[in-house]
């Protein structure tokens, strides 16, 4: 399994758009995307109040693959988004059990 760990900084003033889409359009489509076993979605603390994230369980990389393309290693966005976004980071990991 495939450990998938996406990171968002907003643009400043973006934080409640942002969230919106992050509650009512991300979390909602990651949920139910064939392949993720576990979604885990984390939203600003006081201390980041621009960072979101997602921790996502993918049963395999080919599950990865089948629902963001070949090109995995780079973190794609909604383009309903990308005006909210000032950056973004995605790493992967082995699962260990």
């Amino acid at each position: 399994m495939i450990v998938r760990i996406f990171q968002v900084v907003t643009r400043p003033g973006k934080e409640e758009d942002f969230s919106k889409f992050f509650h009512g359009t991300a979390i909602p489509l990651m949920r139910g995307t064939k392949g993720i076993v576990q979604v885990l979605p984390g939203a600003p603390r006081d201390d980041t109040p621009r960072e979101f994230s997602f921790v996502m369980v993918w049963e395999s990389l080919e599950a990865l693959k089948a629902f963001v393309g070949e090109d995995y290693t780079s973190p794609h966005i909604d383009p309903a988004e990308a005006e909210l976004v000032e950056s973004r980071s995605i790493k992967h990991y082995e699962l260990v059990e």
